[in-house]
């Protein structure tokens, strides 16, 4: 499909076949009115036909996206949803660019890791010690490419509850919340206790591995 003009929505938008590994996905690359970044829409399967479609809305993390680091879970959660969109037989995975270190970007959020590793700093207090904000993430964008795809309720794959709350302020219902858990070791088990503590992502299982005597050390 040639590339598009879309008028209030999205700015540009271009739309092709893709296959993957996986399987094969309508490939939706887009920008918003409101952000300079191009982001992705993975779309598998007729989610049309689906009265609330699987959905993950994904922030991007090259570190853990493309190189597979062990400190956070990104990477993890991107190859189960994925697998997840598959076995279900119709989702959408949205790839928002921009994202990196919860909006903060590449240099700042690399910045962070030398905190984490050399004083013990969390996630979030490593970045509020460079004068940074926590998290500053925009998921707009998201909603407004799965209006324009056709879905208006969705059964969102996340652990964060602040996700769900700024895609129903953006008009997307959330019809309910699937878990994405990865599993806790050595390497990310900092991280995500933060994420629990700090920022309220819903990661019952921390304490659930540990006490089970799965928790590798």
């Amino acid at each position: 499909m040639p590339e598009q003009k879309i008028g209030t929505a999205l700015a540009e938008i271009a739309e092709s076949e893709l296959v993957t590994r996986r399987g094969r996905f309508r490939a939706v690359a887009f920008r918003d009115r409101f952000d300079e970044h191009e982001h992705l829409a993975l779309v598998h399967g007729d989610v049309l036909a689906t009265p609330s479609v699987l959905v993950r809305v994904h922030s991007e993390c090259m570190t853990g996206d493309v190189f597979g680091a062990l400190r956070c879970e990104c990477g993890d959660q991107l190859d189960a949803a994925l697998d997840m969109i598959v076995r279900e037989g119709a989702g959408v995975f949205v790839y928002m660019r921009g994202h990196e270190g919860r909006g903060i970007g590449l240099v700042a959020k690399t910045r962070t890791h030398v905190l984490q590793d050399e004083q013990g700093l969390d996630t979030v207090d490593s970045a509020t010690a460079l004068g940074l904000p926590v998290d500053v993430r925009d998921f707009g964008a998201a909603a407004r490419v799965l209006n324009h795809i056709g879905v208006r309720s969705v059964r969102l794959m996340s652990n964060n509850p602040e996700k769900i709350r700024a895609l129903e302020e953006h008009g997307i219902e959330v019809a309910e919340r699937v878990p994405l858990l990865a599993q806790v070791d050595q390497h990310n088990v900092r991280y995500l206790t933060a994420k629990r503590d700090r920022l309220g992502h819903a990661l019952p299982h921390i304490d659930d591995e540990r006490a089970s005597g799965t928790f590798p050390r």
